[in-house]
């Protein structure tokens, strides 16, 4: 075999671990920390209930409206029957949802290959976010250890990026006694903030394994449609 078919056949492995890479990033799913409190929950049997805005500021919003027509879908499968009118309710939903300003974030954008395990010293690097303003961030620097070194392929400097906190949260009442039944959220940190996006994907976390264990937080990730949905207790 020649040193340029040597050559090829290494490019294309490379190519290929490189599309691996990118294509898992694609598959990665919605994450959300789910926390559950519960405290004498009826079953379903002869429930009705009416989901109103926790905020009085959501109250007759279109969005709001979206976003409680998927914890009624989410309810009524469960087997409570939507009440007429909150008036008429034996049980009171409140819900809730909101992201925040985000907040920056810097990463190394280096190429590290998936076979090469070295230890690296950190140094400063200057480097300006989006409003221009001058920031130092820590990157790997020099190194030292063994390994495969493609110099192609390591180099690279910083970028800024931001995230965001997202989150839902239901309370659910006796409307009779008002009495508090159940307390839950969710919460993700992501790079979207695109309600849109976020907040059926959190109910759907919220929902899942409903009620849960009182006093549990867990991490529920969302997976790709038509995939089934992952549980890790934390």
């Amino acid at each position: 075999m020649s040193h340029v078919s040597k050559m090829s056949r290494g490019a294309k492995i490379l190519a290929g671990v490189v599309a691996l890479a990118g294509l898992a990033a694609c598959a990665t799913p919605f994450r959300a920390d789910v926390s559950r409190f519960e405290s004498q929950l009826p079953a379903p049997q002869g429930q009705t209930f009416a989901v109103v805005a926790d905020d009085p500021e959501l109250a007759g919003g279109l969005e709001f409206a979206q976003y409680a027509d998927r914890v009624e879908e989410r309810l009524s499968a469960l087997g409570y029957r939507e009440a007429s009118s909150p008036e008429n309710a034996t049980l009171l939903v409140r819900f809730d949802y909101g992201v925040d300003n985000g907040r920056e974030r810097v990463r190394s954008t280096g190429y590290r290959d998936p076979f090469y395990d070295p230890w690296f010293s950190y140094q400063p690097v200057l480097y300006r976010d989006r409003r221009g303003n001058a920031r130092i961030a820590y990157v790997p620097g020099s190194r030292w250890g063994y390994g495969f070194y493609d110099p192609f392929f390591d180099r690279g400097g910083v970028e800024s990026y931001t995230v965001y906190t997202s989150g839902v949260s239901m309370k659910i009442d006796d409307r009779a006694t008002g009495q508090r039944l159940f307390e839950g959220q969710a919460e993700a940190v992501s790079r979207s903030n695109r309600l849109q996006y976020l907040v059926p994907n959190l109910v759907e976390a919220l929902f899942t394994d409903f009620p849960g264990n009182s006093g549990e937080t867990v991490r529920i990730s969302i997976a790709e449609e038509d995939q089934p949905v992952r549980r890790n207790q934390r």
